[in-house]
Parts: structure tokens; C-alpha cells; sequence
């Protein structure tokens, strides 16, 4: 287990009266062990938690399909391994709490990710304990990163950004989106990513679309292509988008474009300790408003084991939230000054990764400025 990780999970216990965490979903299983379960993320019923107690014991319960990449990686943490269509699964997991001397405890649980019959398994088998939801906790927690965390978000911001980069450097016009993630996916691998997720290709008319994969298009020039990946590794992920053009830009689009960037360099002036989500966010939509750009709900936010993390910069720091939160150091966010509907038959995004300093924002994806559009060939 990783062990700062640890500390503050027994803090967060102990402070918000509970005798134990579980953590169920794949992310936050790689927050605390620092690697995530290969195919849980593809298969739910295939649990794969980690417990830490008040007194700072930890134990893990894995599926018998993954037991030797649980022993490999974790060979000195207490493991209740449970047979995928034998056992029940909340009967080992109960099993594994009593064990723990938690069998009438307290215990918080991600809610929102286990299945709603596996927790009424795991209540039957275990009726003297209580559970609470924990997943917020979480999330407030892996708000601010440790170093090993911003030094592995660092590396990642620079994949990323390389990545896209050198592939939009590789293309002519009259290639294909296919042929631009082609040489994406090759260098997000080359550049030492264990994976990527949400590759986003959108060239020409298709640059309106915000979340959209390649296709057999073909660049023309004038296009604006809209580029995105998120790389990944040990399930931490960096999110970075370009903006290019083909040969030249369109009417409106540099004036735009430069527009944007004015917005990247007033944000990345407020990014700071204490600085008030609410108040960045909307002095972006103010610097946007004056092109008459539509205006969109956040304009960053916290990035790490999921895409999109708290806090936000938008009309509220977390989603269905209210009020304000304000920022610290060690938090790391994606940010993003986009206009997907600039009223001239394309959309543009700048997304970068950025540090919150004592000092202020440090910009992680430093590969490539983007403070011109990249002109492909």
C-alpha cells in the first residue's frame, strides 16, 4: 500500500468517526495500492477493494482470475482472495472484515459504485456493522496530490502533449483522421504510456462535435483540427488538446484562436493558493463574452485517477454542488478556454495541465505552447 496514501485515509477515519474505509471502485483502489486490477474496470462483478482500518492495518480482497498480479504487487498486504463463480463475493468480503475485528464497526463504502444487490449481500452477511457512504471523502483526498502523484501527472501532461503534437507535425493535408490517430496512438506508446483513453479527432465541420473519434475524413485545407488524448498510467491520466489548421487558417479563425490564448494566460494568472474557483471561472466567461463566444459551464477542473475531478472551475466546485472551494497547492487541474460554436463552421480548444503552486499555476503539458496553431502541411 502506498503509505502517505494510508496516512490520510486513517486521518479521514478517524476524523469523520469511522473505524474503517473501503474503497470499491478501480480508481480508488489505484489511489491506494498505486495500480488498478486489470479487468475491473471492464468486469463490476469482479471486485477488487482495499481496506484500511483506523489503526492503519490494511487488507485487500481480490477475484481468484487476478491473485497472482495481487500477490506480485502486493505480497505483504493481507488478501482474502474470493473464486469468480463459487463464492460470494460479500461473503468472503464480510468474511475479511470480521477477520479485521470490524465485523460491528463503522465502516465507509463508495456508494455510488457498488452494485445495489451486492450491498444488500454485504449487509445480510454482516448485520451488526454499520456503513456510511465514503466516496466524497475520496475525492476531497485525492484533491491534493502527493509528490509521487505530480511527478507521474508531470510525466504524463508531457506524453500527451508530445504526442499529439508530433503526430499533427506527421500529417498532410489529405490524409485521413484515421491516419492523425494513427500516429497518435503510436507515439502516446512510444512516449511510455501504459494506455490512452478518450482520443478525440475532429477535423473541419467535425471540430463543432466535443467528444468525437476519428473517421475516414479527409484533411482539407482550412480545416481546424481539434486534437485530444488522455494518457495513462498505474490508472493516472493526463488530458491535453491542440488546435491546428491545414496549410492555413480559415476567416476568424487566428483572431479566435488568439483570443483564447488571452484567456489560457488570465487564468493561468489566477491559478493560486486561495484563489476562488467561482471568481477564475467567471472572469473567463467575461474574456470570452467580449467576441460574443457562447459561454460553456466550467472552463477546468481537477484531473488524476478520473477525467474529471473535483474541484471544478464553473458555476459550482463540484458537480450538483453549491458555493464555492478554493484552490490549494499540490492540486492539479486540466484547463481548458474552448469554444466548440464560434459561429463559423468550426470549434477550437486549447487544454492544458496545470500545477497549483505556492507560487501559482506551473504548466505541466510545457511540450508545446500552442500560442500559435499548429499549421500542418
Amino acid at each position: 500500500m502506498r503509505a502517505e496514501i494510508v496516512r490520510r485515509c486513517v486521518k479521514a477515519i478517524q476524523a469523520h468517526g469511522m473505524d474503517a474505509m473501503l474503497t470499491c471502485s478501480p480508481e480508488n483502489f489505484a489511489y491506494l495500492t498505486g495500480f488498478v486490477v486489470p479487468s475491473q474496470p471492464l468486469m463490476r462483478h469482479r471486485h477488487a477493494m482495499a481496506l484500511v482500518a483506523a489503526d492503519g492495518r490494511t487488507a485487500i480482497l481480490a477475484v481468484d482470475m487476478e491473485a497472482t498480479t495481487i500477490a506480485r504487487r502486493e505480497p505483504a498486504t493481507p488478501t482474502r482472495i474470493w473464486a469468480e463463480f463459487s463464492d460470494n463475493a460479500m461473503a468472503a468480503l464480510a468474511a475479511l472484515l470480521t477477520e479485521t475485528g470490524l465485523a460491528r464497526a463503522r465502516i465507509g463504502i463508495e456508494f455510488d459504485y457498488l452494485p445495489a444487490a451486492d450491498f444488500e449481500k454485504l449487509r445480510a452477511a454482516l448485520p451488526a456493522a454499520s456503513f456510511v457512504p465514503d466516496q466524497q471523502i475520496l475525492a476531497r483526498l485525492r484533491q491534493v496530490k502527493t509528490r509521487e502523484e505530480i511527478a507521474l501527472l508531470r510525466r504524463l501532461s508531457r506524453i500527451a502533449d508530445q504526442s499529439i503534437t508530433d503526430a499533427l507535425r506527421a500529417v498532410r493535408s489529405g490524409d485521413t483522421e484515421m491516419d492523425l490517430a494513427g500516429h497518435l496512438t503510436r507515439n502516446v506508446y512510444a512516449l511510455g504510456a501504459e494506455q490512452f483513453k478518450l482520443m478525440i479527432v475532429a477535423t473541419g465541420e467535425r471540430s463543432q462535435l466535443p467528444n468525437v473519434g476519428p473517421t475516414k475524413r479527409r484533411l482539407q485545407p482550412r480545416d481546424v483540427c481539434r486534437v485530444e488524448i488522455f494518457s495513462v498510467i498505474s490508472g493516472y491520466q493526463a488530458g491535453v488538446c491542440r488546435t491546428a489548421v491545414v496549410r492555413e487558417a480559415p476567416p476568424h479563425a487566428a483572431r479566435i484562436w488568439k483570443h483564447l490564448v488571452d484567456c489560457k494566460y488570465r487564468l493561468l494568472e489566477q491559478v493560486k493558493p486561495g484563489a476562488s474557483c467561482r471568481a477564475i471561472y467567471a472572469a473567463f466567461i467575461a474574456k470570452l463574452a467580449e467576441l460574443d463566444l457562447p459561454p460553456i459551464s466550467f472552463v477546468g477542473h481537477g484531473i488524476g485517477l478520473f477525467l474529471h475531478e473535483d474541484p471544478y472551475l464553473g458555476k459550482t466546485p463540484e458537480i450538483g454542488g453549491e458555493g464555492d472551494a478554493l484552490l490549494e497547492p499540490g492540486m492539479v487541474l486540466g484547463v481548458e478556454p474552448l469554444c466548440y460554436q464560434t459561429g463559423h463552421g468550426f470549434g477550437m480548444q486549447l487544454k492544458d495541465m496545470l500545477l497549483v503552486t505556492e507560487r501559482g499555476g506551473e504548466m505541466l503539458s510545457d511540450y508545446c505552447s500552442n500560442d500559435e496553431l499548429i499549421v500542418v502541411a
